[in-house]
C-alpha cells in the first residue's frame, strides 16, 4: 500500500512534457490558419464572382436623379407652373413587417392612419413585393419626423427619393388655362397636356451601395444624366388674367349667372393675353372638384352669340356693295314676316340708317340687309371669319362651333343667322371675329403662346369696310346706343351687345338667356379686343349690355393703361389739357 502510494507521489512530481505540448498547440494553430486561408482562397478564388454578384444584389443600387420639369410662365416670365423639390418616403414591405411596434409612430409621422398604413403593408407582404411608396413628395417636417421615427426603432428598409411636386402660383386664376399634372407629373389637362413632350423631365440614373437599412453610403457612379423639361413661355399677362378673372367672377355672382367666360386678345399680334372662366378651380388643390369646373368654357362651350353678329353682317354687305353707311333701311312696323316666321324689334324704328341698324340693334333692319345678299356671300363671309372652325390655339378640347352650309338654309334660316341665331360659336372665336375689324380687315390666327414673330394674316375685308363699320360700333357704346355702360373715360370705345335666348333639347327655354358683349378700343387705332359672356343671369336684368358691358368697361380700361395706349378722345384731351393749364397758373 505504501508503495503504490509512492509511486503515485512520484507521478505527480514529474515534469510536464512540453514538447508535446507544443506540438499539439502547433498543430492545432496550423490547421485553424489553413481554414481561414482555405475559407478566403474559397470565398476570394473559387465563389469570387457569386458573393461580388450576391453583395451587389444587396447593397449595390440604381437610384434614379430627380428631373425637373419645364416651368410654365406669363408673357413677362412671371411663374404660372413650377415644379419644387420634395421627399419621397418608401420601404421594403418584407423588412417594415418585422417591426409592428414601429407602425403606429410612423404612421403619426408620415401623417397617414394608421390602419390604412397596416392594411398596405399586409396587402404588399402578401404580394411579395419588396417595395412601396409610404409616401410620395412629402414637406420637409414630415421626412424629418420619419427620419426621427426610423432613428429611433432602428427599422431597416426605409428610405427617401428627391422628386418634384407641382406647384401653380396662380390657383383657380389661371386653372382651366393652364390645367395640372397627375402624381407622376405627367401633364392632365390645359397647357400641361398640349405640351406634355416639352414640358415632361426624363430622370437620370445612378449606381449607389447603401448599407443594410437603405442609406446611401456612397456615389459610385452616374449612369445616365437627369434631362430637365423645357419651358413654355404663354401669351397671356398675368395682370389681366387677376383683373379680368375678378370682373368676371364679380359679374356672375351680381347676376346670380350659372357661368361665365371672358376672352381678351391683342389686336396686332393675336395673341391671347386673359382667359378666364366661372366657375372655376384650384389646381393645388386635391381632384375633388366637378369635372365640368376643369374645362376651359372660352374653347369648350359654345352659344348662339345673337345681336353681336349684326356688326360683321353688315361687314359684309358693305364689302359686297350692297349698302353704305347712310343707306336707310326701313324697319315699320317693327315686325317683318319672312315665310311664316315673324321677325320682330323690341319697339317700331322706323326708318333707319345701316349704321343706326347696328345702333339700335334692330333685327327686321340687319334681315333685310342679310338678305340684300345671296346666302353664300354670308355663310363665305362668316367662314373666313374663323366660324364653324377651329381656332388652331392648341387647346385640348377646342370645339369647332356649328356653321351650316347655306345650300341647306331656308329663307327664314338666312334671316335667324343674320341676327346670330342658328349658328354656334365660342367666345374665342368670337373676339378672333372681332379682332378683323379691329385689324383693319386681317385675321390674324390667335395663340396662346407668346409670340415674337408676327404671323401673315388673312385679309377678309378692306381696311375701309373695316374702318366703317368701326364707327357704326362706336354709336353702340354712347347715349343713343345699347352699351353705355362699355364706356371708358378718356378712350373711344365700340362693341356690340348680344342677348340670346338659350337652347336646349326641347327649344329655347322660357327664362334664360347669354348675355354677350364683344368690343376693342380704342376706336382710332384699335389695341385690344375683348368677349365677355354670361351663362343664364337670374337678376333683375339680363342683357348684354348692362350684365357683360361693365366687366368689359373694367378690364379693358386697366388693359389700355397698362400698356400705355394713349387717350384718343377729343373731349378728354381738352379736359387734360385744361387742367393742366389750371395746374400751371
Amino acid at each position: 500500500m505504501k508503495a503504490r502510494m509512492h509511486r503515485v507521489e512520484m507521478a505527480r512530481r514529474r515534469p510536464p512534457n512540453f514538447a508535446v505540448r507544443r506540438a499539439v498547440l502547433g498543430l492545432m494553430l496550423t490547421a485553424a490558419c489553413l481554414s481561414v486561408v482555405g475559407a478566403a482562397f474559397h470565398r476570394q478564388v473559387l465563389e469570387h464572382e457569386f458573393l461580388r454578384d450576391e453583395g451587389e444584389k444587396r447593397f449595390l443600387r440604381e437610384r434614379e436623379i430627380a428631373a425637373r420639369r419645364g416651368m410654365v410662365t406669363d408673357r413677362n416670365g412671371e411663374p404660372l407652373a413650377i415644379s419644387t423639390s420634395m421627399s419621397t418616403i418608401w420601404a421594403d414591405p418584407q423588412q417594415l413587417a418585422r417591426r409592428p411596434e414601429a407602425l403606429p409612430p410612423l404612421a403619426t409621422a408620415l401623417e397617414v392612419p394608421v390602419d390604412d398604413l397596416s392594411a398596405r403593408l399586409d396587402a404588399y407582404v402578401e404580394q411579395g413585393r419588396r417595395f412601396m411608396y409610404l409616401r410620395r413628395r412629402v414637406e420637409p417636417h414630415c421626412s424629418e419626423a420619419v427620419r426621427e421615427v426610423t432613428d429611433s426603432y432602428r427599422i431597416a428598409g426605409i428610405g427617401t427619393d428627391t422628386e418634384y411636386r407641382r406647384f401653380y402660383p396662380g390657383g383657380e386664376i389661371f386653372g382651366q388655362v393652364v390645367g395640372f399634372t397627375n402624381v407622376d407629373d405627367i401633364g392632365q389637362e390645359g397647357i400641361e397636356l398640349v405640351f406634355e413632350d416639352r414640358l415632361r423631365a426624363d430622370p437620370g440614373k445612378r449606381r449607389v451601395i447603401q448599407d443594410g437599412r437603405g442609406r446611401v453610403v456612397e456615389e459610385v457612379e452616374q449612369i445616365k444624366p437627369p434631362s430637365h423639361g423645357e419651358d413654355v413661355v404663354l401669351s397671356l399677362d398675368r395682370r389681366l388674367q387677376f383683373l379680368a378673372y375678378r370682373e368676371l367672377k364679380r359679374a356672375v355672382a351680381e347676376h346670380r349667372a350659372k357661368s361665365g367666360t371672358a376672352v381678351l386678345l391683342d389686336v396686332t399680334t393675336g395673341e391671347v393675353l386673359a382667359m378666364v372662366n366661372q366657375p372655376a378651380f384650384n389646381p393645388n388643390a386635391a381632384r375633388s372638384e366637378p369635372v365640368e369646373s376643369r374645362r376651359n368654357r372660352a374653347l369648350t362651350d359654345v352659344f348662339e352669340p345673337g345681336s353681336t353678329m349684326k356688326p360683321l353682317v353688315v361687314a359684309t354687305a358693305l364689302e359686297a356693295g350692297v349698302i353704305s353707311p347712310r343707306t336707310p333701311v326701313s324697319t315699320a312696323p317693327g315686325v317683318l314676316r319672312v315665310g311664316a316666321n315673324r321677325v320682330r324689334d323690341i319697339r317700331n324704328y322706323g326708318l333707319l340708317t345701316a349704321t343706326s341698324v347696328v345702333t339700335k340693334s334692330s333685327n327686321v333692319g340687319v334681315v333685310k340687309i342679310a338678305h340684300s345678299m345671296d346666302r353664300a356671300v354670308l355663310w363665305q363671309s362668316y367662314g373666313r371669319l374663323g366660324f364653324g372652325r377651329i381656332t388652331g390655339v392648341e387647346f385640348p378640347g377646342e370645339r369647332t362651333g356649328f356653321l351650316p352650309h347655306y345650300e341647306g338654309w331656308s329663307r327664314f334660316e338666312h334671316a335667324t343667322l343674320a341676327f346670330g341665331y342658328g349658328l354656334n360659336v365660342t367666345s374665342l372665336q368670337l373676339a378672333q371675329a372681332y379682332a378683323v375689324i379691329a385689324n383693319d380687315g386681317v385675321r390674324l390666327p390667335v395663340s396662346l403662346r407668346r409670340r415674337d414673330v408676327v404671323p401673315a394674316g388673312e385679309r377678309v375685308f378692306s381696311v375701309d369696310t373695316a374702318r366703317a363699320v368701326r364707327a357704326m360700333m362706336e354709336t353702340v357704346v354712347s347715349n343713343k346706343g345699347t352699351a353705355r355702360r362699355a364706356k371708358i373715360p378718356g378712350y373711344r370705345v365700340g362693341g356690340k351687345t348680344g342677348t340670346a335666348k338659350k337652347a336646349t333639347g326641347r327649344g329655347y327655354a322660357a327664362g334664360k338667356y347669354q348675355s354677350v358683349f364683344a368690343g376693342l378700343a380704342p376706336i382710332s387705332q384699335p389695341r385690344f379686343v375683348m368677349v365677355v359672356m354670361v351663362d343664364e343671369p337670374r337678376g333683375e336684368s339680363y342683357y348684354g349690355g348692362i350684365v357683360a358691358a361693365p366687366a368689359f368697361a373694367k378690364v379693358m380700361q386697366a388693359a389700355l393703361r397698362l400698356y400705355n395706349v394713349p387717350p384718343d378722345d377729343p373731349q378728354a384731351e381738352l379736359l387734360l389739357a385744361g387742367l393742366k393749364r389750371e395746374g400751371e397758373e
